[in-house]
């Protein structure tokens, strides 16, 4: 299947969703997490929830990155140049919901691109080579182009993998692991 009707299929899956199964899907995705070898870096980025989009609650990652100690970095969005600027996470920071309803951060620290570690990427899909899909304005593409080669790159998806993304191209940046409720793709 191309991008285009993976994004209007997994869109009309995720909006079929109740809220117990978000909530549980999402536990049972921050569990998967715990069983990866990912928890000795330092600096790790994680998007907040779009709740009208039903995405993954993020708040289970959240409160596992807080216990381990870890600086988490969270991103604002700049639509005239579809690029993310990072902001360390901290007790200080105000968060305010911007035009598409993401919750972004309205001031605080910045966190260059190459200091983070591990990423953690919404996605719509994604196929067993490690290609996903996302909204379709290319901020993580953008973003993950300028993290370092060993940035470690997360999926994060209620759904299993497709078995292929057939318009995926060179430029589209692959992930490292897709993690699901049920199982942890390595790629």
């Amino acid at each position: 299947m191309n991008k285009a009707r993976l994004r209007q299929k997994y869109k009309a899956l995720r909006q079929q969703l109740t809220e117990e199964q978000i909530d549980q899907f999402s536990i049972d995705i921050a569990n998967q997490l715990l069983k990866l070898a990912i928890w000795d870096y330092n600096v790790y980025h994680l998007f907040l929830t779009i709740e009208s989009q039903k995405e993954i609650q993020t708040e289970f990652i959240l409160n596992i990155l807080s216990g381990k100690d870890k600086n988490i970095a969270i991103s604002k969005s700049n639509f005239e140049s579809n690029t993310l600027t990072n902001y360390l996470l901290s007790d200080n920071t105000t968060l305010k919901l911007n035009q598409y309803n993401i919750p972004e951060p309205v001031s605080g620290i910045e966190i260059p691109n190459h200091n983070i570690d591990v990423v953690f990427i919404p996605l719509l899909a994604f196929d067993l080579k490690g290609n996903r899909v996302g909204y379709g304005k290319g901020f993580y593409d953008n973003f993950l182009s300028n993290c370092r080669p060993d940035t470690v790159k997360i999926g994060l998806s209620f759904f299993e993998a497709e078995a292929e993304i057939k318009d995926a191209y060179e430029g589209d940046i692959a992930l490292d692991y897709c993690v699901t409720p049920d199982k942890v793709y390595k790629f």
